[in-house]
């Protein structure tokens, strides 16, 4: 059985065994080691009491991290590992957390609280596989199944409805119709979960098999209706154009499934376009056009992700991806220098990643423009390598000529930046060779007006 347990939850299962309890690690970790994957973290399930693990650990450091629920932390070899003992759930009156819990000294009792079979497995460490759940069936047949009833357990914590759609879309799995049926039909207690984990499971989930995550997008869109109210007129929306085969909502799915999966930029084209509904206007030749979208979009999604709960500076960056993932950028170097110049290197790579999804989800047969995307892409490498100096410059820093030489010149304050933006812009033109003497004269002319 191809379960490698490292050494210090080896260990921890070991002192457990010998101390008279049974312990296996369990859910996840497993779940992952039959995957040929690597897990993240191991977690033990005991008999012991939490007093008793304390005891058993008692050379170890040991944090009482949930000791209400069970769960104890033992730090062992300088790696982290939770320790729980079974248990049974009391009832859940805010869809997420057990109002008390009851310890058991039965393993499947333990294991029939937890969320999918997949998950439910636990393993001795010396061979032996408890699989009460069929968990390793499904995972065989690529199915996510809940453990038992699904609406008893999306009832008891319904951020499983996102767990759910996570594990299909990371693991590539099926979602079985039973389990399916239960994310549709209880899908607004999802109103209950704080907005950050929401959020957590919503970047991973985005972060899947491409393919996958377009086909949840589109089969759970209900779903996604809950925690993004403002996507839901995309729905059906008819974008009568004959550069686009998808309804304005489908066109979104298709995208972000076509994206490299990164959560900005993923997240970013999730947004981009949930503002054409709003501005949509049909010409006299029947067609429709979507002027200004992009900015209808920013405004919505400034909203949005002020609920999300998320790092400034990753809002930040998606809402920059959204307002202007429909600004030109072709492959000239003058013109690429110019957008290095407002959006730096980072920033206009993840532009052209989500000029990418966007492309790949109109109707090519009337433009594809992934080749010069790419193209793009290569030249922001280019530049990158040879650097931002010489005739290669497109930021400030790059100028061979610095604020300090332009105040020596007489000017102070604003007229300063000024002066070294109408600079950058020359050189970045190509009328203005980067050297410093150069630099000087071509200042003093702006600076006295001679533009």
């Amino acid at each position: 059985m191809n379960i490698n347990v490292p050494d210090y939850a080896q260990k921890a299962l070991d002192l457990l065994h010998a101390a008279g309890f049974e312990a296996y690690v369990v859910g996840g970790c497993v779940r992952d080691s039959l995957l040929d994957k690597t897990p993240n973290d191991w977690d033990i399930t005991t008999n012991a009491l939490p007093d008793d693990t304390k005891k058993v650990f008692s050379d170890f450091k040991v944090i009482e991290t949930g000791i209400k629920h069970g769960t104890v932390t033992v730090i062992i070899d300088y790696n982290v590992i939770e320790i729980t003992t079974y248990r049974v759930d009391g009832e859940y009156r805010d869809n997420r957390h057990p109002e008390k819990v009851t310890f058991t000294r039965n393993l499947k009792e333990d294991l029939a609280r937890r969320d999918f079979t997949i998950n439910a497995l636990a393993f001795s460490g010396d061979g032996e596989l408890v699989d009460e759940f069929s968990g390793v069936t499904d995972l065989e047949g690529k199915c996510i199944r809940c453990v038992g009833e699904p609406d008893e357990r999306f009832n008891e914590d319904a951020l499983r409805i996102m767990r759910a759609l996570r594990f299909s879309s990371t693991l590539n799995f099926d979602i079985d119709e039973k389990t399916s049926l239960g994310i549709h039909k209880n899908k607004e207690l999802l109103k209950n979960i704080a907005a950050e984990r929401k959020t957590e499971e919503l970047l991973k989930l985005l972060c899947g098999y491409g393919p996958r995550v377009t086909k949840i997008l589109i089969e759970y869109r209900d779903v996604f209706a809950i925690l993004i109210p403002e996507i839901k007129p995309c729905f059906d929306f008819d974008q009568k154009n004959c550069h686009h085969i998808y309804d304005v909502y489908e066109h979104i799915a298709y995208s972000v499934g076509a994206a490299d999966p990164l959560p900005d930029v993923r997240l970013a084209l999730l947004l981009h376009d949930i503002g054409k509904p709003q501005v949509f206007k049909v010409d006299f030749d029947g067609v429709g056009h979507t002027y200004n979208h992009a900015d209808v979009s920013f405004e919505l999604s400034k909203s949005i992700l002020s609920r999300f709960r998320l790092p400034t500076d990753f809002v930040e960056t998606v809402l920059t991806l959204v307002r202007f993932h429909d600004y030109p950028v072709t492959p000239e170097k003058k013109i690429v220098r110019r957008r290095l110049s407002k959006f730096g290197p980072e920033l206009l790579k993840k532009l052209m990643l989500v000029k990418i999804g966007d492309n790949a989800a109109h109707n090519l047969q009337t433009g594809d423009y992934y080749p010069e995307i790419i193209e793009v892409l290569d030249m922001i490498e280019s530049i990158a390598e040879e650097g931002n100096a010489g005739d290669n410059c497109f930021s400030l820093k790059g100028l061979d000529i610095k604020g300090d030489d332009i105040v020596k010149l007489g000017y102070r304050g604003p007229k300063v930046g000024k002066i070294l933006d109408k600079l950058l812009l020359e050189v970045i033109e190509e009328n203005l060779e980067n050297e410093h003497t150069k630099l000087i004269e071509r200042a003093k002319e702006i600076g006295t007006g001679k533009a």
